[in-house]
């Protein structure tokens, strides 16, 4: 039986990135790393009191988990320990954070991170994930990082992806050469080659929205979601809604299954309610190195200029034919 881990792959596809020397590579298994710690802490919460609210409030205006803590923290101690990384951002953090690691000052890279996306979900036991996204650093190695290393578009990336914490934990990632996805063996603690070269279904028939907010949506997608629940068997309708309201679940099905994941601006969010730099930015270079779109509606998500840490913007993305037709509808 032949297994490929994670370490083994970046390895192998360290000649991609001659320029990074090795930093790169260094730089994602630090992220694996965190990644089995938080699947761990994840797996024994009902068993450690660490579900929950924390009793504060982040910078969103939503009430922090227990486990958003550790998760963060998780992400911080690792970077710091690897040195490749100068500052992060997080979706937990109102500021950029400098990183203090004895290596971390001439770091070449920063990281973008929501630590733990869907928190809302960790009391009721269903899959929550952390979604990250990678920069080279704009500011002299050696220098302190500033707020311009972070603001940079989708189209500045090196590297994205997320990790899964369901009934395995999956990481998945890209480095602008297609999508890799690996599966945490428990058994030997690796993450394991499980589904290379992940490439997303051009059409589907799966549509996930948060229909609460109806009355609040443009009318564009008001008729798109008419649209979809009519019935068409020449167009494969009607659609069928998935929706799980944690980000990195509901895009991990339709990665893998075809479908269309939208927020769209609401007459209470004008601008959307995801944050561009720790969930659309990453999400939309997963999709789209995976053959899919990502759009606000009005223009690719990976070529809006980030004017703040946590600006928000309406987020369209999955199959490429399935956005589309959202598209057409907002016309």
């Amino acid at each position: 039986m032949s297994i490929t881990t994670l370490g083994q792959f970046i390895i192998e596809k360290q000649q991609d990135f001659p320029f990074a020397k090795g930093e790169l590579s260094r730089l994602l298994r630090d992220i694996g790393i965190a990644a089995k710690i938080i699947s761990r802490e994840v797996n024994k919460a009902g068993l450690t009191q660490i579900l929950g609210e924390y009793g504060s409030v982040n910078v969103q205006g939503e009430d922090v988990k227990k486990l958003d803590i550790i998760g963060n923290e998780t992400f911080i101690w690792a970077l710091e320990k690897g040195g490749e990384v100068c500052a992060m951002a997080s979706e937990e953090n109102d500021d950029m954070i400098p990183l203090r690691g004895a290596y971390s000052k001439n770091g070449k890279y920063v990281i973008c991170i929501d630590p733990l996306d869907g928190s809302s979900n960790i009391d009721v036991n269903v899959s929550i994930g952390t979604i990250f996204s990678v920069y080279r650093r704009i500011s002299e190695p050696g220098s302190e990082p500033t707020l311009n290393d972070v603001l940079q578009a989708g189209n500045k990336l090196v590297a994205a992806g997320y990790i899964v914490y369901g009934t395995s934990t999956m990481l998945v990632y890209s480095t602008g050469k297609g999508v890799s996805g690996f599966t945490l063996d428990p058994s030997i603690g690796e993450f394991c080659l499980s589904h290379p070269d992940i490439v997303t279904p051009t059409d589907g028939k799966v549509y996930s929205i948060n229909e609460g907010n109806a009355g609040e949506f443009p009318q564009g997608i008001t008729d798109y979601l008419k649209w979809v629940k009519e019935s068409d068997k020449a167009s494969n309708r009607p659609y069928t809604a998935r929706y799980i309201g944690s980000m990195v679940a509901d895009f991990h099905r339709n990665l893998l299954k075809g479908g269309v994941f939208i927020y769209p601006p609401t007459a209470k969010a004008p601008n959307g309610k995801l944050r561009l730099m720790f969930e659309c930015i990453p999400m939309a270079f997963i999709a789209e190195q995976a053959g899919g779109k990502a759009t606000t509606g009005t223009e690719r998500i990976l070529d809006v200029d980030p004017s703040e840490i946590h600006q928000r913007v309406p987020a369209i993305m999955g199959s490429k034919n399935m956005v589309d037709m959202v598209l057409e509808f907002m016309k």
